[in-house]
């Protein structure tokens, strides 16, 4: 069975048991979503309509409460399954709402904590809400945190572990959520019992605490003393030793994600530096980037990353990676990489160039990790320790920049172009080193990647042709100062004797140097023992010279740092001008739930009124039932005068028969008599029936003028959802079945409207039948 075909079985499937919930049809879905578990992941999250069908039809199943367990739990599953690609995470959060349909589910199961279906949800959107930011909005949010609050005291350890996870996710970074536990009434049990489980059996369990807690109380007074200068050490080496001991990826990826958000604060980023087993645990770290698992190491990476925001971390690891303990090997061919394994940077270099089926974040991260290491490598005594693996990443590099096979995938081909684009703005700085080298071969690969990444757009070209000028401009003063310091060493042959490790050592080195030296000319005893036909002047020159290099290096260091505070800068406005629309945006969102809310409110006044209308129009259809009754006997008693009249007849005749065979004159004014009678009765019952026509043109009327009245609050009605659909674009799902509704209830109004037009054709023809007899007597 084709892909196509599939999904159209699917879509009958669903449509038929929403039509009919019964157990076959039922057993028929749940049939058609195992085969649909093969479909590829693409399909579905296509934006094509006949997927699109499908995955709203399936929401709007497993979110009903009247479906049993069993279906749910498979159409949940079969979700769940495409959790993990990134796209299709975002589409189901944000497209499908499928965390709403999750917490929906979960607050219609709410007295039973402990069915399957609960935990299943629970584990889902842990999954689900992993570094995604939940819309505060969303339908059931708020029941689902007091879920969280009230069950993670449970006595069943999964749920326990599932309710921290989730809620975990749900604080991290998302104000309105911290906002919204705090104004609860039991958020001090919550914290007494978030601090009970710091001392746990279970690691997993104290990181989800210790991630709440930090999400929660980072600036508040609980939480400076929670994380204060004496347990700040312990959290650092529980954090640490999950990591690199972990024995499961999601401990990990959550105790990494702790550290990362502690680092933000600049306290805690001081007592990291002064950790005193900082420099193992960092080894220990970058040894797990030698982990076949790419999800492992994008996560080590993320890691690095962020404790390179720390300027004394960066250095420390730059250090740790450019300079290892084991004796560095040309990169001449792919063996020489097998054989420096057990280096990180090799390591990086193998991740750079990882295959593209695997995860984004992985490269990625490995690119965003040397960009920073290089930073702190330029300009620095790290520079020429780098050379060696700036020469092997060029190489690498090289291939990734080549033009891509058309032929691939378009998934692969946009990984392709994003890694290659990545490549646009992080080559910048170790290509401006190579292309001042003295090597002929660097400077020939380097031209070209030059060749090869130039055409792409936003290419920093500005950015590397300022590097570059630096470069040479700081070369040229070396040269300079070398020139100039020559002619003076020719005749000061003891200062090449005296310091011979000057140039190789460190600029602090070289400063203490310089220092100890000026020390000693303003002594003069060592230099009246040793320099005693030596000008003085000579030397003291080239020494300035010397000191005047490293004022000028101190300059450009200093121009390098207010560069960087003035990105600083830049960054926190636009943080906080990313918090201001953010703000707007969730006051926005609330005022749109509010006035949803109140359409709501609306909806069911007006659903009563309506329903109040209607028991009127069935009062009045029984009225109207009434009334033909009582034409029919009115339409009796017109036949019975008529039959009374044909007895006149009779009678009149037979009495001018009677006159004619000369009967007697009383007979004959008691015939009269009779007549009168008649008449009379005739009168009475004219006057009766005109009453009562009169009486039902009236209630006729009053009939006429609720059904106009019914028709303006029905206009009124849809003008108001047609604003209601206008203001709140995102309740779709809930405009349709109010449309639903309403066109069922025209129809019904309708019905009824046509049902009191026959019967008010009816009894018109029948009061004018009565009027022309009437007429006729």
């Amino acid at each position: 069975m084709d892909v196509s075909t599939c999904l159209k079985s699917l879509l009958l499937a669903i449509r038929q048991y929403r039509n009919n919930r019964s157990a076959l049809n039922a057993s028929q879905l749940q049939k058609h979503i195992e085969v649909s578990e093969n479909i590829y992941l693409w399909v579905l999250f296509s934006g094509q309509v006949l997927p699109s069908e499908c995955l709203s039809g399936l929401m709007e199943v497993a979110g009903d409460p009247n479906t049993s367990h069993a279906l749910t739990g498979s159409i949940i599953s079969l979700l769940a399954q495409f959790a993990s690609d990134g796209e299709a995470k975002e589409a189901l959060h944000s497209s499908y709402n499928f965390t709403g349909t999750l917490a929906s589910i979960i607050h219609c199961n709410r007295s039973t904590p402990e069915e399957p279906l609960v935990l299943q949800c629970l584990n889902v959107l842990q999954r689900l809400t992993y570094s995604v930011r939940t819309q505060h909005c969303a339908s059931h949010i708020h029941e689902l945190i007091s879920f969280l609050m009230q069950h993670v005291q449970s006595s069943n350890d999964d749920i326990v572990k599932a309710c921290l996870g989730l809620m975990a996710n749900l604080c991290r970074h998302d104000i309105s959520v911290q906002s919204h536990i705090k104004s609860q009434s039991n958020v001090k049990a919550f914290y007494r019992a978030l601090i009970n489980f710091l001392g746990h059996n279970c690691l997993t369990v104290v990181v989800f605490a210790l991630s709440i807690l930090s999400s929660l109380t980072l600036n508040e007074e609980v939480g400076q003393k929670l994380f204060n200068a004496k347990n700040i050490h312990q959290t650092f080496q529980l954090i640490f030793n999950i990591t690199v001991n972990g024995d499961g990826t999601l401990t990990r990826n959550y105790a990494v994600d702790l550290l990362v958000d502690l680092l933000k604060n600049p306290k805690i980023a001081d007592y990291l530096t002064k950790y005193k087993h900082l420099s193992v645990c960092l080894s220990e770290v970058l040894g797990l980037l030698h982990n076949k698992d790419p999800d492992t190491a994008s996560k080590v990476m993320e890691l690095l990353v962020s404790l390179c925001s720390v300027p004394v971390l960066r250095k420390l690891i730059c250090e740790t990676v450019l300079r290892p303990p084991a004796p560095r090997l040309q990169p001449a061919t792919r063996k020489g990489v097998q054989a420096r394994g057990s280096e990180p940077s090799l390591a990086l270099v193998h991740w750079v160039t990882s295959p593209l089926d695997g995860p984004e974040q992985c490269y990625m991260q490995a690119l965003s990790l040397l960009t920073e290491l290089f930073e702190e490598a330029i300009d620095s005594s790290l520079c020429s320790s780098a050379q060696s693996f700036v020469e092997l990443l060029l190489q690498e590099v090289l291939v990734l920049l080549q033009s891509p096979d058309f032929t691939e995938g378009e998934q692969l081909l946009k990984k392709r172009c994003l890694r290659a684009g990545r490549v646009d703005q992080r080559i910048v700085t170790p290509l401006s080193l190579t292309m001042t080298s003295n090597c002929r071969e660097n400077v020939q690969v380097a031209l070209r990647i030059l060749f090869e990444a130039a055409p792409l757009p936003d290419f920093p070209s500005v950015i590397l042709g300022d590097s570059i000028a630096a470069n040479n401009a700081y070369r040229q003063k070396d040269s300079e100062l070398s020139i100039r310091s020559s002619p003076a060493s020719e005749d000061v042959s003891f200062v090449g004797k005296s310091f011979p490790m000057m140039h190789a050592e460190p600029s602090g080195s070289t400063c203490q140097s310089i220092d100890s030296l000026i020390e000693k000319l303003q002594n003069g005893v060592e230099l009246q023992e040793k320099v005693k036909d030596v000008h003085m002047s000579e030397i003291i020159d080239v020494y300035e010279q010397k000191l005047s290099a490293l004022a000028c290096k101190e300059s450009r260091l200093q121009d390098l740092l207010e560069a960087k505070a003035l990105a600083l800068s830049q960054a926190d406005r636009l943080i906080a001008q990313y918090r201001c629309q953010r703000a707007q945006a969730e006051a926005e969102a609330r005022k749109l739930a509010s006035l949803l809310k109140d359409t709501e409110r609306k909806k069911e006044n007006l659903q009563t009124e309506l329903n109040d209308h209607l028991l009127e129009v069935e009062r009045l259809k029984s009225d109207s039932q009434q009334l033909l009754e009582h034409n029919g006997r009115l339409q009796e008693v017109a036949d019975q005068h008529q039959e009374l009249k044909g007895t006149y007849n009779q009678l009149l005749k037979k009495l001018l028969n009677d006159f004619y065979l000369l009967r007697t004159l009383a007979e004959v004014a008691e015939k009269e008599q009779q007549i009168k009678c008649l008449k009379k009765d005739v009168l009475q019952k004219e006057r009766k029936i005109t009453g009562e026509k009169k009486q039902q043109e009236e209630q006729i009327h009053e009939m006429e003028e609720n059904i106009s009245i019914l028709r303006k609050e029905l206009n009124k009605t849809e003008q108001a959802r047609k604003d209601t659909s206008i203001k709140a674009s995102s309740l779709e799902l809930q405009k349709s079945q109010l449309e639903a509704k309403l066109e069922k209830m025209e129809e019904e109004l309708s019905k009824h409207t046509h049902m009191i037009a026959m019967i008010h054709s009816l009894s018109s023809g029948k009061l004018k039948g009565d009027a022309t007899a009437n007429l006729s007597l």
